[in-house]
C-alpha cells in the first residue's frame, strides 16, 4: 500500500515527502518536494494503485459525502459523485499552450508565454493545498516498458482525481519504478484551488471560480488549477495523452491522436486487421468503438474508444496502442438500444459523475432506458419527476470504468508494442455533400481529407444551422502545437512509411436525403462500410474513382438484409461539383488562418480537387 506522511511542528515539508517516498529516484523526490513546498499540504500520500488504497480513499470520500455508494446488488463497487454546478466540463477558453514562441501554438490555441503564465500561476498554487492531502500519482500510458508507452506523475489534492486516474491509467508502483534517473517523463500538477484555512469545513466538491489548464510543451509540464472535473483534473487524458504527447510525437517521429482503435477478424479466413478512426464529438465514435456487426463474417473487438498513439515499428509499418486503461464516457445517449456493449461494461466498479440516482440506489440518465422512472434524485441532488421541465442527468455527465470489463475487449489491448494499422478513418456529421465512404487517392490526399474534416452545426450548437464546424483530425482542441505544422508532420510520416502506410478513408453515416431523412441506417450497419474498407485494403474490390476519392462500385457494398437502402445509394454517393467547389472556397479561407505554414502539399491537393470538380 502507498505511504502517507502528515505534517506537524517537528517535520519539514521536505521530510514529509521523503518519509513517505516509495522511490529512490532523487529527481522525482526533488520535484515532488518542490511542489509540496509551494502548495503546502497537511499530508502527502504516495499512491501505489493497490486495492487497499482504493478501499481507504473511497471510504474516506463516502464519509465526507463526496461519493454516494450505489446499491451493491445492482451496481457492485460503484459510486456516484456530484460536481459543483460551475464545474461540469472542459474549459477551452481557460486552456493554454505555453510555448516559447506564439507561432508554435498557432491560431487555434490560446497562447501565453511560459514565464508570464508561471508568474500568474505560482501565486495561486502558493498554499493552494493547505488543510488538504497531496497525492503523488505515478502512471503509465500504455503497458509499462512498451515501445510506444510514456510515463508521468500527477500531483493532486483531489481524491476524486486519484480514483479516476487509477481506472484511466496503469497507475502505481510499477509506473513509478519505470521512471529512472535521467529518463523522460511528464510532470503534471493539479489543485482544486480551495485551501482549507484555519480549520474551515470542507465542501462535497471543492473547486474555484478561476480556472487554468496550462501546458508547457518544451518542459513537458501540465499545471491545472481550479477545476476538479474530467479532463481538467485527470491530466493523463487530453492534457498529456494529446496536447503534450502530440508535441513529443512530432519531435520523436510518432503521432498522438484523438482516435478509437478496433480489431477486426474475418471469421471465414481467420485474418485479422486493425483500424483507427478520428471523429469529432457527436459523430458516433463510441458506437463504432463497440460495434456489433449486422453482417456475418466479421468479429469486431475494442482496443480503445478515444486516444491512440501511433509509431512506426521495426518492420516499417505503423503500430498503434490505446494508452488508456479505462473509458471516461458521456452517459446521456448511451443506452441498451444504442450501445449495449457499453451498458454491459458498466455492471460495476464504475464511478458515475452528475447522473441521476434512482429510488433503489442505481443510476439513470437520459437515453439509458426507453422508460423514464417516475421519480429520481437529479444530478444536483434535488427531487425529479418526468414533468420537472429539466434534465435529470447533466448533458456532460460521465462514467469512468475499467476497460477490462468490456465484453468486446481485444487481447491486443495488452500487446506490449501495439498492433499494426491497416486503415485510418476520418468522419464528421455531414447532412450533405460527403458520401458514405470514400478512399483517399494517396496518403497526401488522405492528410488533406483529415485536415478539412468538418461537421454541420445542429440546433444545439451556436451559429447557423448547416454552417461547417471545422475539426481537423478531430484534434482542434487537443493539438499541442500549430495545427499547420501538425499537418506537415503527418505528411512526413507518410513519406517515412511509404508503401507500408495504412490506407486512409473518409466516412459519413449522417447524410440526409432531399426529404430530410437519414439515408443510411448507421449503428451496427456501419459494419457494412468497414467490410468494404477492409476488402478494399486487401485488394478484393476495385471501387470506382470519383472526384473526391475511390467509392464502392456497383454491388460491392453488402446490403443483405437492408435491400431497401439500394434505392438511396445514388443519393448517398452523389457528388455535386457546385457544392464541393463552394466548400473548396471555405477550405481556402480556413487554410488562410495558418498563413504560409500550411504545407505546400495540402495547397496542391486543394488545387487538384478543384481541377477534378471542374473537369
Amino acid at each position: 500500500m502507498g505511504s502517507t506522511s502528515t505534517l506537524d511542528d517537528t517535520v519539514s515539508i521536505a521530510d514529509l515527502v521523503a518519509d513517505g517516498a516509495i522511490t529512490s529516484n532523487a529527481e522525482v523526490v526533488e520535484w515532488v518536494t518542490g511542489v509540496a513546498e509551494l502548495t503546502k499540504p497537511d499530508a502527502v500520500v504516495w499512491c501505489d494503485g493497490s486495492q487497499e488504497e482504493w478501499n481507504r480513499i473511497t471510504g474516506e470520500m463516502v464519509a465526507a459525502g463526496t461519493l454516494i455508494p450505489l446499491n451493491k446488488d445492482l451496481r457492485p463497487g460503484s459510486f456516484l459523485a456530484r460536481s459543483h454546478p460551475g464545474d461540469v466540463a472542459r474549459v477551452e477558453d481557460r486552456t493554454f499552450i505555453c510555448s516559447e514562441n506564439e507561432s508554435d501554438a498557432g491560431p487555434t490555441n490560446n497562447w501565453r508565454a511560459p514565464a508570464d503564465m508561471k508568474a500568474e500561476l505560482m501565486p495561486l498554487f502558493d498554499g493552494s493545498m493547505r488543510g488538504r492531502t497531496m497525492y503523488v500519482v505515478p502512471f503509465s500510458m500504455g503497458p509499462v516498458g512498451g515501445a510506444i508507452t510514456q510515463l508521468g506523475i500527477e500531483i493532486t489534492d483531489s481524491p476524486y482525481a486519484v480514483l479516476n486516474m487509477r481506472i484511466m491509467t496503469r497507475m502505481g508502483q510499477a509506473a513509478l519504478d519505470g521512471i529512472t534517473p535521467g529518463s523522460e517523463w511528464v510532470r503534471t500538477v493539479h489543485s482544486v484551488g480551495a485551501p482549507l484555512l484555519d480549520g474551515a469545513e470542507d465542501v462535497a466538491w471543492p473547486c474555484n471560480d478561476l480556472k487554468y489548464i496550462t501546458h508547457f510543451p518544451e518542459t513537458l509540464e501540465v499545471w491545472s488549477y481550479g477545476s476538479g472535473y474530467g479532463g481538467n483534473a485527470l491530466l493523463s487524458k487530453k492534457c498529456f495523452a494529446l496536447r503534450i504527447a502530440s508535441v513529443m510525437g512530432r519531435k520523436e517521429g510518432w503521432l498522438a491522436e484523438h482516435m478509437l482503435l478496433l480489431k477486426l477478424t474475418n471469421t471465414d479466413s481467420g485474418k485479422t486487421y486493425h483500424l483507427s478512426a478520428a471523429f469529432p464529438s457527436a459523430c458516433g465514435k463510441t458506437n463504432l468503438a463497440m460495434l456489433q456487426p449486422t453482417i456475418p463474417g466479421w468479429k469486431v473487438e475494442t482496443i480503445g474508444d478515444d486516444i491512440a498513439w501511433l509509431r512506426p515499428g521495426p518492420d516499417g509499418r505503423l503500430y498503434a496502442i490505446n494508452p488508456e486503461a479505462g473509458f471516461f464516457g458521456v452517459a446521456p445517449g448511451t443506452g441498451e438500444s444504442t450501445n449495449p456493449v457499453a451498458m454491459e461494461t458498466l455492471w460495476g466498479n464504475t464511478i458515475f459523475t452528475n447522473v441521476a440516482l434512482t429510488d433503489d440506489g442505481d443510476v439513470w440518465w437520459e437515453g439509458k432506458t426507453d422508460e423514464v422512472p417516475d421519480h429520481l434524485i437529479d444530478w444536483q441532488g434535488d427531487d425529479w419527476t418526468p414533468d420537472a421541465g429539466r434534465v435529470a442527468a447533466h448533458p456532460n455527465s460521465r462514467f469512468t470504468v475499467p476497460i477490462q470489463q468490456t465484453p468486446t475487449l481485444a487481447d491486443d489491448w495488452y500487446e506490449q508494442n501495439g498492433v499494426p494499422l491497416d486503415a485510418i478513418l476520418f468522419g464528421g456529421r455531414r447532412a450533405t455533400n460527403v458520401p458514405l465512404v470514400a478512399q483517399s487517392l494517396s496518403w497526401q490526399h488522405g492528410v488533406f481529407v483529415g485536415a478539412t474534416i468538418s461537421s454541420e452545426k445542429t440546433a444545439a450548437q451556436e451559429g447557423t444551422v448547416g454552417e461547417l464546424r471545422r475539426d481537423p483530425f478531430a484534434m482542434l482542441p487537443f493539438c499541442g502545437y500549430n495545427m499547420a505544422d501538425y499537418w506537415g508532420h503527418w505528411l512526413e510520416m507518410g513519406e517515412q512509411l511509404g508503401e507500408h502506410a495504412p490506407k486512409i478513408f473518409q466516412v459519413n453515416w449522417f447524410r440526409k436525403g432531399a426529404d430530410g431523412r437519414f439515408l443510411w441506417p448507421g449503428f451496427g450497419d456501419n459494419s457494412r462500410v468497414i467490410d468494404w474498407v477492409i476488402r478494399r485494403v486487401s485488394g478484393e474490390v476495385e471501387g470506382r474513382v470519383s472526384q473526391v476519392g475511390v467509392l464502392p462500385a456497383q454491388g460491392e457494398l453488402n446490403l443483405d438484409g437492408i435491400e431497401e437502402v439500394e434505392s438511396d445509394l445514388a443519393e448517398l454517393f452523389a457528388i455535386d461539383p457546385a457544392s464541393w467547389l463552394a466548400e473548396c472556397d471555405l477550405t481556402e479561407e480556413f487554410f488562410s488562418r495558418f498563413g504560409d505554414r500550411v504545407p505546400a502539399g495540402l495547397r496542391t491537393e486543394l488545387a487538384d480537387l478543384r481541377k477534378r470538380l471542374g473537369a
